[in-house]
This record gives C-alpha cells, sequence and structure tokens, in this order.
C-alpha cells in the first residue's frame, strides 16, 4: 500500500483543535472524493469514505450555518440521493433530524457514504457551480460524523472537463493540487475550494505567501493590485505584532455587479463587480473590502468573542460581541487604507462623515441598541424585511462608529501614547495566544479601559447598551475637527418612502418612521398613481414648489382597490455630515490628528 506523506499542519494554535485526539491510535479515517459529472446542472457529487470504526453506530451530520454568516441556512436542503453502503451492501441510514442521519455500525469497520449536492446560490457563503468553475463552501458540502470534529480527512477533487486549478488554503497531499488535506472539521469548515480556471497570481508580504484567485474576469492590474494589497498586509500585520499564516488565498468572484465578502481562518471570498477595477473609486472600494476581510485574519477567527468557538454547528451561537467582531474591523477597513497611504486625510474624512451620516439616517438606530443588534443577527440582521430600517441597526455600521470614538478618546487621554491598535494587540496576545480562548464581555470593556485609563461604565451605558444621541463632535473634536449638517438649514418636504427601482409603477417598498407617509397611512406595496391629481411619474418633480405642512392628496392602488389618503408633509429629516477642521487648533489636537489619521 502506497504512503501518504501528509504536509506539514501550519494551523496547531487554533483555540479550539484537539491535537492529541486526532492521532490517537485506533482512531477513524475519514476521506471524501468530490466530482462534478453535471456541473452544468450545478451538482456535485461526494463519496465519503470512514474507515477503522470500533463504534456500534454513527450520526452524520451536515452544519446548518456557516462561520462568519450568523443566519441558519439549512445546508442539508440541498442533499438528494444520499446513500450508505459496507463492503458493497446497503446499509440503513435513517434521517434522525433536518441535518442527522443515524448509521448502525455494529460488524462495521468501514462505511461508504454517497450523495450529491445542488449548488446554485451566488453568494461568498453559498456553493455555485455551472460549466465554468465550482465555488465550495465548505460547510454547505461536507458531512461530517457527529462527535469527530477533531478528525482529519483528505479531500480530493476530481475536475469537471477542462478545469485545471485548485484555489485553497487547505495544503497540499505530496504536492497534487487536487489531493487536500485538513487537519479536522473546524479547518476544512473554514476552507472554501474554489476549483475551474481562475486566474491566479500572487505576491509575499511579512514573510507570508499570498494567493489571489480571479474568477469571472474583469479589468484588474495585477500589478498595481500586488503592489497594494501587500501593503495592506503589511499595515495590518504592525498592528497586531505578527502574520499567523505562512499561505493566504484571496477567492475573488468577479461579477457584473457583485459586493461582500466572507472571512475565513487562512483565507477569504469576496465579491466584486469586475468592471469596477479602473474606477478609483471602485478600485478603493475593493481595497476596503480586502482591508476588512483580511483584518479578520485576526479579528474574529483568532481574537474572536468566546461564544464563536468551538463552534456548534447545530444552532445558533450568539454573542453581544459583533460590534467588535465586525464593526471594529469595519472601521479599520478604512483606517488600514489611511494609514498604508492608499487614500488621503480628505478621503478618509469624507468617509467618516458619511458613514456617520448613514447610520443617522436610519430609524433603528433609535430603537435597537448596538448589543442587542449583534445577539439578534441570527433572527433580524440576515433577515431583512420592509420595516428592517426602522427597527434595527447594524452591527457594522454602529460598531465601527463606536470604534471611532474609543480610538479618538484612548489616543487623546494618553495625549497620543496609544490608540485602539494597542488594544487590538493586547487583546490578540491575551486571549488568543496566552489564555487560548475568546475574551468576554466583560474582558473586553477592561481591554479598553486599560488603555483608556478611565473607566467606561458611562460609554457602554450610552452607546453599546443604550438609545444615547452619539456626541460626535465630543469625540472629532480630540483630533481638531467637527461634523456639519450640510442639510441642517434645509426645509424641504418629503413623504418619506422609497420605491421598487427598475420598475415604471410607483410601488411604495419601504416608508420611514415618523415620515408623512407613516403618519397619513401609507403603505408598503401600495401603487402611488396621483398625486393632488396628477399621474405620478417623479414625485420629486410633483412635489417641487410645495412646503413643509402643506396638505395632499395621495392616490394609492391598495391590493387592486384605488385609495385616496390626505397627507400632510412633513421635513425631510435626512442629515449629510461633513467632517470640517477647527480653526486654530491646538497643540494637543493637532498631536491627536497626526496619531489618528497617521501622518
Amino acid at each position: 500500500m502506497k504512503t501518504i506523506k501528509l504536509a506539514p499542519v501550519l494551523l496547531l494554535l487554533l483555540f479550539f483543535m484537539d491535537t492529541n485526539t486526532s492521532k490517537a491510535a485506533g482512531a477513524a479515517q475519514i476521506s471524501y472524493t468530490v466530482t462534478f459529472p453535471e456541473a452544468q446542472a450545478h451538482y456535485a457529487d461526494v463519496e465519503m469514505n470512514i474507515s477503522n470504526l470500533h463504534q456500534n453506530a454513527v450520526d452524520l451530520k451536515m452544519p446548518v450555518w456557516t462561520p462568519g454568516s450568523y443566519l441558519i441556512r439549512e445546508f442539508s436542503k440541498n442533499i438528494e440521493s444520499f446513500s450508505v453502503s459496507s463492503n458493497g451492501k446497503v446499509v440503513a441510514a435513517p434521517k434522525i433530524r433536518k441535518n442527522c442521519w443515524h448509521i448502525n455500525t455494529i460488524g462495521l469497520s468501514s462505511i461508504t457514504v454517497k450523495y450529491r449536492v445542488y449548488c446554485f446560490e451566488i453568494s461568498v457563503r453559498t456553493s455555485f457551480i455551472d460549466a465554468s468553475h465550482a465555488f465550495l463552501s465548505t460547510t454547505g458540502i461536507f458531512i461530517y460524523p457527529d462527535k469527530m470534529l477533531h478528525q482529519p480527512s483528505t479531500i480530493h477533487i476530481i475536475p469537471y472537463k477542462g478545469w485545471t486549478k485548485v484555489s485553497t488554503s487547505l495544503e497540499m497531499v505530496n504536492n497534487d493540487p487536487f489531493m487536500r488535506h485538513s487537519p479536522n472539521f473546524d479547518i476544512l469548515f473554514d476552507s472554501p475550494i474554489e476549483v475551474g480556471n481562475q486566474d491566479v497570481f500572487g505576491f509575499d508580504a511579512v514573510g507570508v505567501k499570498y494567493e489571489v484567485c480571479m474568477v469571472g474576469g474583469g479589468n484588474y492590474d495585477k500589478e498595481r493590485l500586488k503592489k497594494d494589497m501587500a501593503k495592506i498586509v503589511e499595515t495590518e500585520t504592525n498592528i497586531f505584532g505578527e502574520n499567523p499564516n505562512k499561505h493566504y488565498v484571496f477567492i475573488v468572484h468577479n461579477y457584473q455587479r457583485g459586493g461582500g465578502g466572507l472571512e475565513h481562518l487562512s483565507s477569504t471570498t469576496l465579491g466584486a463587480s469586475r468592471d469596477s477595477y479602473a474606477n478609483e473609486n471602485g478600485y478603493r472600494n475593493f481595497l476596503s473590502l480586502v482591508a476588512h476581510e483580511h483584518f479578520h485574519l485576526w479579528n474574529v477567527k483568532r481574537l474572536r468573542p468566546i461564544a464563536l468557538g468551538p463552534f456548534d454547528y447545530d444552532n445558533e451561537n450568539y454573542t453581544t460581541d459583533l460590534w467588535i467582531a465586525e464593526g471594529f474591523t469595519a472601521y479599520y477597513q478604512n483606517l488600514v487604507l489611511r494609514h498604508a497611504n492608499l487614500t488621503t486625510p480628505d478621503v478618509f474624512l469624507t468617509t467618516v462623515g458619511a458613514e456617520m451620516s448613514t447610520m443617522e439616517n436610519q430609524p433603528g438606530a433609535k430603537i435597537q441598541p448596538l448589543a442587542e443588534s449583534s445577539y439578534d443577527s441570527w433572527i433580524k440582521a440576515y433577515r431583512p424585511n420592509e420595516n428592517s430600517i426602522n427597527s434595527t441597526i447594524s452591527y457594522y455600521d454602529k460598531g465601527a462608529e463606536v470604534a471611532t470614538l474609543l480610538d479618538l478618546e484612548i489616543i487623546n487621554d494618553s495625549k497620543g501614547k496609544y490608540s485602539l491598535d494597542d488594544v487590538m494587540k493586547y487583546m490578540y496576545n491575551t486571549y488568543y495566544k496566552l489564555n487560548k480562548r475568546g475574551y468576554t464581555d466583560v474582558e473586553f470593556k477592561k481591554g479598553l479601559e486599560k488603555f483608556a485609563g478611565k473607566n467606561l461604565d458611562e460609554f457602554y451605558k450610552k452607546y453599546v447598551y443604550g438609545l444615547d444621541q452619539i456626541d460626535y463632535n465630543k469625540y472629532l473634536g480630540y483630533a481638531g475637527y467637527k461634523v456639519t449638517d450640510e442639510l441642517a438649514a434645509s426645509n424641504d418636504p418629503t413623504l418619506g418612502i422609497t420605491f421598487m427601482p427598475n420598475n415604471p409603477k410607483k410601488i411604495v417598498v419601504s416608508v420611514l418612521r415618523g415620515s408623512a407617509a407613516w403618519i397619513d397611512g401609507i403603505n408598503v406595496n401600495d401603487e402611488l398613481t396621483a398625486i393632488d391629481g396628477t399621474p405620478v411619474t417623479d414625485v420629486a418633480t410633483i412635489l417641487n414648489g410645495k412646503k413643509t405642512g402643506d396638505k395632499i392628496s395621495v392616490s394609492v392602488m391598495r391590493d387592486g382597490l384605488p385609495l385616496v389618503l390626505p397627507v400632510t408633509l412633513l421635513r425631510n429629516p435626512k442629515v449629510n455630515f461633513k467632517v470640517e477642521a477647527l480653526a486654530n487648533p491646538t497643540a494637543q489636537q493637532l498631536l491627536v490628528q497626526k496619531k489618528w489619521l497617521g501622518l
């Protein structure tokens, strides 16, 4: 029998990895073979072999969610043709839960499991297969034996016709790109796999080999990307003092219109618009996405809330700290570009003002506290409806604002000695490296207080657990800036509604809390047909010349029936914040400004 020499395991420091159990004598051996006989119809065929069994029963499970995307997605719904055999004989495999099959293995030393997975959902967190390529989001592809998450496995990819490449952070076996090894299932489920003819290029930074895998074409400049992505890697590594990888993979899916990203332990999957790279704003947005997902290499994948590892793949994993895991990362995605000199101070400050505006223009910011937003991500964040803007706040958006305040507070109170960078490095060293576990809410707060030099009870009460209006000028003032609302003097009237895009009919898709439409009863799904008898083609044009307080008559179709509603126009409450420099800043303000902006 040929001996397979496995590549060195590079991730031995993972918190939740039990390195001893996987080496125990008599442990089961697990391997997978993945084929694509009907890639054009969006299927992957998986054969799983488990040998060296010494137990009376095995429960086989598929995760119901994927780490980093906090929603129960029920991946087992995509499984077809599930069967189990041993030595050529069929073995009964009743399903005992939505994602679990029970196998009686009395007298069996090995079993072969075969199943098909339908993969036709385009996103960074779900699998997609067609004749051009396969993206395998591994939580939705690989079934695992219950209570064997610590076990290693090998994955053999047999490509569809014409496919020549595999991109993944899983290590090769015997330098075969189509044969990969995973030390345990936590790592397998954190290592997406791209198979096809992707454009692959790379760069070295801080002693780490980076691979960039471009799928779907695009007008990107490889040399520019190599240079600028390396700057991002170097800047982020400097914050934490080390880069824990030896090999890292960016899987980039380029679409006509695309976006989003999902972080992994040694890789990330990004969505981008293929023709946006030649546009400076589009290019900067892509670099911001790169900075965000790569920053997760530390923040959340290693420095993590205590609830996020070891993972329960059957149920929700609740935490009130996603505002740190995601919100801080959203703050750093722009700060890193500034400190890497990939954006100017003016562009950074414009972004700060725009993000403040985004949050303040969401009525839900006055309804849902930040910590609650994190905890309820499983039922609200990934399931928005027509009223979400009125009842929720994004832990990305408000978390980034809170990070901004804390960074400025720390820099100011320490007279430029410390910043939020020092908190992140301290927490990483203390909880990931030293204690080898996640942090609690209280522990992260203490880390912030250590460098702020003060108790943050009142800050948390206001902005993390409460709904107080953020005092932007107080914190921006530390750096010699103020925020000005460019719409403050406006008294323009509005209905407070938005319409279905790309539809000639004016069908309402959202009604802002407290707006004229909200108060006077215009509903989502109403079709506006006329205002004061004038057919509706462009609401802004019809309201031109109207004043706040004017009474109008709005004709709508609701459930196929005509209805006329009297509406009193109200002032548009929208804000448009601009960050401006204070006149005659003090020496202390200039010191904070220099530290904050990396001048």
